[in-house]
């Protein structure tokens, strides 16, 4: 309590500064480079970060409300939900314009519902290749046959009727579902899906459309040096909205960011400045030295200076810097690619090697040496704080037993049969030839990963299998993991959703080369994930993701990793930061104060 009173006082000191004396500008880093601007052509945590402050979805989470709650955001209100959940209707709030751009002659380009139903359209368009197409493929009532016929002739015909999406009027669209879906409504507010574009800004780019964003948000695209740093000022054009939001009455923090910031016109920074900076100590440097705002997910390796025991370091604390810290609705996981010769399949003998792998594999030396005890060790495919999250749920998905894996190799065969030290592949007799087994796992550069890759080694090496690593640009290893080309890769997936729902998709088989990087395909798993996808959140769905658990444990198509803590530090001028459990877009909702910037900050 004492640390929310003292939080409030200098919110309120800030509050009543005359906010027109200096340009507000917002610095931080991230450590993982875009790959791009265009909403249904994106998919990575970062990329889906600088849309969500550019462009507009239907709806949007309230700021600080938890638990999390959807509101309108370019809707007159929520959508009216009919016909046994399947038919949305929305009603588009007039007066919302879009940034300037060449494509409009020089005229103001309202939104309207037609904006939203060709945005939804172009998910499948087959040229741009939407990696978010598995969220709706097979839901919207029309749009399966209408995606059949585009990829057939390799064009989408964005101007045919359908059912199921479709503007009634200038600002009135409807969206029919062939059947509920319990998370639609989600979807409404998840950038990548749902957010609008203009059709005479994007058709003439087609997939150049990533380089060029234009929306109705708060921030427009002033700069940019690819993977390098990107500017970011505000729509001149966006719309007239107050801060508002609705924290618990006993959320001492909650209330006292209210209390500054309610009633200001968003948004309140003028400038965003954002560098790709992909090695920690620069990255940490740069905010030490008041030359970024923020540093999001502090690097494992400073976290015992920086937050010792999950609070400010005393030195940091004197400057006023204050810490964020949540666990995220995450988890990290090392996939195995289930079309690879190697390390893939549903046999016996190719279940046994990732089973010996995943025991093999130290996950608490994970979290003690890589993570700095910074993360929790994962149970099941889910991360917490979602809807159908159990935290009494244990598993042996992370247990480590190097001799049960020595075991399970040597009783399928997987023995070193040349002498040289490594095991090789099974042989069907044993006059065949002896064939090296080899696992190469893909990671992007940087010493973050050096550590983890070096536990890895010693793991694999203390078994006997031997492991290399391809060590490549993270866009880069990402179109190599959606063409199934990579063995192993080790990801984070975080949930843009607040429910269950939204990691299961990652191993559902016809979300292969999509979310499911592992592509793993099991029918009596998919089977469960389409019974429970038709169901709300229940006692019922429970029992059906424990069996669907169950079955991932059998097959082992990746070894489980942790869930973060996500400590986020922030320099004493940002005014109202705080990390939201789902929501990508809080540049609006953040203020600063120029009179605290350090001797020699420039804004």
């Amino acid at each position: 309590m004492r640390f929310a009173a003292k939080l409030a006082a200098a919110l309120a000191v800030a509050a009543s500064l005359n906010a027109g004396a200096a340009e507000k500008v917002f610095r931080y880093a991230f450590l993982i480079a875009e790959t791009g601007f265009d909403p249904p052509q994106v998919s990575d945590l970062y990329s889906s970060n600088l849309i969500d402050n550019i462009f507009d979805a239907p709806l949007k989470y309230d700021y600080l409300e938890r638990p999390v709650r959807l509101v309108p955001n370019t809707l007159e209100a929520m959508p009216t939900i009919s016909e046994d959940g399947t038919l949305y209707t929305m009603k588009v709030r007039p007066g919302i314009y879009f940034a300037d751009d060449p494509a409009f002659g020089g005229k103001k380009r309202e939104l309207t519902a037609a904006d939203y139903v060709y945005s939804i359209k172009r998910l499948y368009d087959p040229r741009l290749r939407s990696p978010n197409l598995y969220l709706f493929e097979g839901y919207i009532a029309g749009m399966d046959e209408v995606l059949a016929k585009a990829r057939k002739a390799n064009r989408m015909d964005y101007d045919t009727e359908v059912e199921g999406l479709r503007a009634l009027d200038r600002y009135t669209f409807q969206i029919r579902l062939k059947q509920p879906n319990y998370n639609f409504l989600y979807y409404l507010a998840y950038c990548n899906l749902t957010c609008a574009v203009a059709r005479e800004v994007t058709e003439p780019l087609g997939e150049r459309a990533n380089e060029h964003p234009v929306g109705t948000g708060p921030y427009r695209l002033t700069y940019w040096k690819r993977s390098s740093k990107m500017v970011f000022e505000k729509n001149p054009n966006y719309r007239e909205e107050y801060y508002d939001a609705h924290p618990a009455p006993g959320d001492a923090v909650g209330q006292a960011i209210l209390a500054a910031n309610k009633g200001k016109r968003l948004p309140m920074v003028d400038r965003v400045e954002v560098s790709i900076i992909e090695e920690p100590q620069p990255r940490w440097l740069a905010f030490l030295n008041g030359d970024h705002d923020l540093i999001e997910r502090l690097p494992n390796e400073f976290a015992n200076v920086a937050v010792p025991n999950g609070h400010v370091a005393p030195n940091l604390a004197k400057k006023g810097i204050y810490l964020d810290r949540q666990p995220g609705i995450e988890l990290t996981y090392s996939y195995f690619a289930m079309e690879d010769p190697v390390v893939g399949g549903y046999t016996p003998d190719k279940v046994a090697l990732r089973r010996a792998i995943v025991l093999a594999n130290d996950v608490d030396e994970e979290v003690h040496i890589a993570r700095k005890n910074q993360a929790i060790p994962a149970q099941s495919p889910i991360g917490p704080g979602v809807s159908g999250y159990d935290p009494d749920f244990h598993s042996s998905a992370t247990e480590y037993n190097p001799a049960k894996a020595k075991a399970l190799l040597d009783m399928y065969g997987y023995i070193d049969c040349d002498g040289d030290g490594w095991r090789d592949l099974p042989r069907a007799k044993p006059t065949d030839p002896c064939r090296p087994l080899t696992i190469e796992y893909a990671a992007a550069p940087g010493s973050e990963m050096q550590v983890l890759l070096e536990l890895w080694q010693r793991d694999m090496g203390a078994i006997g299998i031997r492991m290399t690593f391809r060590r490549e640009k993270w866009p880069d290893l990402l179109k190599a993991s959606y063409a199934g080309k990579l063995q192993m890769w080790g990801l984070g997936w975080i949930a843009a959703i607040p429910d269950a729902d939204a990691f299961y998709e990652t191993l559902y088989g016809p979300n292969k080369g999509q979310a499911n990087h592992s592509r793993f395909a099991l029918p009596e798993f998919d089977r469960l994930f389409e019974k429970a996808k038709r169901m709300p959140d229940s006692p019922e769905r429970n029992a059906i993701y424990r069996e669907m658990n169950r079955l991932f444990l059998v097959y082992a198509p990746w070894r489980l990793g942790v869930h973060r803590y996500y400590n986020d530090l922030v320099q004493p001028w940002v005014i109202g930061y705080r990390r939201h459990l789902v929501m990508r877009g809080f540049w609006k909702y953040i203020d600063i104060d120029p009179t605290k910037y350090p001797e020699g900050r420039m804004p």
